[in-house]
């Protein structure tokens, strides 16, 4: 069985966050057997991970060119492996493929969270009456003594590109990490469930082969003659004996034209709201596969929403950009609702937009991992994954980045900007969440000013004589009346700025006293 993933991308954690990727330079059964165990567990449901056997590393970072495996080994390893998962309790069988890679031959060991955990290990696994001990992930100091999140300057270069240490390991699970093991294996994440509604028949070949292609797995060539089952089996979108094989909901979301048939509020759904009388309003909805939603409303926001100024400044050679909101943190922000919602909700994301902000909302809101303190102070780390398998997906199209990266990266990209920093907004259940976006000042002064410019020009019109609004779009030079005229004079009317009278019959508009 193939691995659908990019190798080059695996080797160099560009998609695969490095935690979830370890280098072995040769075959080395315990350890590779207590991994599988370890990845295999998933105590974060983070989905998972890769063993790479043939690859030297040096502080979780590979060393190129590989020292590959020779290959008349390769068949014997294989077949031992095989033998060699017995002795983990479940039984648990990972995806293996040997690959060529840079003229030599590696071994990747693909190990899903499994459906059957917590699992355990024998400690030495030739012999069969070794102790059998839970095995998990977790990091641990670096050498230079400091723990997460505080590594020393010259342990910099050991992090990835989101920021994650590579100091990671397998280890035995403590008493309280046991008991945690047990708790968080009594719910499998729901993006990794057998849908027993839908059939194989669902998934779309397509779409499996469009995304094989687009992440250059290799993959790809060997699907063009295999049917729709065999694509899915490959790439883990199916479960169930063979006489009843189910699509995961993953699949229905990510590999089917029409996945509201199984999640009826899997949408995106963007209002425009120009104006503050709330009238007028643009709503486009984006169905579909989700990636494609997330891309096509993202493409929708891009050029219709957002705008950039340049502007000189006397004292500074080079002018300043500035955008009404930056590209990335909308992108970061709608992409992270996306991933985490819940599908189960019966509630779409939505995305509002307004002349002072864009509020985007998904259904439920932070895990409670989350303090508040952590979300006042903008410090957004998830513990939890809700979707495990949607984030794997995702990462390969580039469509969100490694783990723990989107808030921070939205942040970033709004400091850059001028802009104000975002805004959260959940209810004491923490069932839904809002994330406001405010619209650079710059564009809101600008906007204010274009606004209060134009209702003078009406209140002008108006007390010449009264008008009705036909009548007044005429003198004001327009065609007919427009969303921005119907929603001034509604304000207006609010503000008491104008008031309707009755004129021959019929209703006119008269400024006010």
């Amino acid at each position: 069985m193939a691995i659908p993933i990019n190798i080059n991308d695996l080797i160099d954690c560009r998609v695969v966050e490095s935690n979830r990727v370890e280098f072995i330079s040769d075959w080395n059964p315990t350890p590779i057997i207590h991994s599988i165990c370890a990845f295999a567990n998933d105590i974060d449901n983070v989905g998972g991970g890769y063993i790479v056997v043939g690859v030297e590393e040096k502080d979780g970072t590979p060393i190129l060119p590989v020292k590959g495996i020779p290959h008349e080994r390769v068949d014997g390893i294989l077949k031992e492996l095989i033998g060699l998962c017995h002795m983990i309790e479940p039984l648990y069988y990972p995806v293996v493929e040997p690959v060529l890679f840079q003229g030599k031959y590696i071994i990747v060991i693909w190990v899903s969270g499994g459906h059957g955990r917590p699992y355990k290990a024998a400690k030495d696994v030739h012999s069969d009456k070794s102790t059998k001990l839970y095995y998990i992930r977790k990091f641990s100091p670096c050498p230079c003594g400091f723990s997460e999140g505080k590594i020393a300057d010259d342990c910099r270069q050991r992090l990835d590109k989101s920021g994650v240490s590579r100091h990671f390991k397998t280890i035995v699970a403590s008493p309280e990490e046991e008991k945690e093991l047990f708790y968080i294996s009594t719910d499998i994440p729901f993006d990794d469930r057998p849908n027993l509604a839908a059939d194989v028949s669902d998934l779309d070949i397509g779409l499996m082969r469009a995304h094989l292609k687009e992440i250059g797995s290799s993959l790809y060539e060997h699907s063009l003659s295999m049917d729709a089952l065999d694509i899915a089996k490959n790439m883990q979108l199916v479960a169930g004996p063979p006489e009843a094989v189910k699509p995961l909901n993953v699949g229905l979301l990510m590999f089917s034209e029409r996945p509201e048939k199984y999640f009826r509020y899997a949408r995106i759904e963007v209002v425009d709201i120009p104006y503050p009388t709330e009238t007028n309003m643009t709503e486009k909805v984006f169905t579909g596969p989700i990636q494609r939603q997330l891309s096509d409303a993202l493409a929708f926001i891009k050029n219709y929403t957002l705008k950039e100024v340049v502007i000189k400044s006397a004292d500074r050679a080079e002018a300043t950009r500035i955008s009404n909101y930056p590209y990335a943190a909308i992108e970061e922000i709608l992409a992270n609702a996306v991933y985490h919602r819940s599908y189960q909700e019966k509630e779409p994301i939505t995305v509002r937009i307004t002349s002072e902000s864009i509020e985007i909302t998904s259904f439920p809101g932070f895990d409670r991992s989350i303090s508040d303190k952590d979300i006042a102070e903008l410090r957004i780390r998830a513990r939890v994954y809700r979707n495990r398998r949607i984030g794997d997906f995702l990462k390969e199209l580039k469509l969100i980045e490694g783990r723990n990266t989107g808030f921070p990266n939205a942040i970033k990209a709004l400091k850059a900007n001028g802009s104000g920093m975002p805004r959260f907004e959940m209810d004491d259940e923490r069932s839904f969440l809002s994330v406001t976006i405010p619209i650079h000042p710059f564009f809101l002064k600008a906007s204010s000013d274009k606004d209060t410019e134009y209702r003078e020009k009406i209140l002008e019109q108006l007390r010449t004589s009264p008008m009705n609004r036909t009548e007044l779009a005429k003198a004001l030079g327009m065609k007919g009346i427009s969303r921005k005229l119907s929603a001034a004079v509604e304000q207006l009317i609010a503000e008491g700025k104008v008031v309707q009278i009755v004129v021959g019959g019929g209703v006119k508009l008269a400024a006010g006293e």
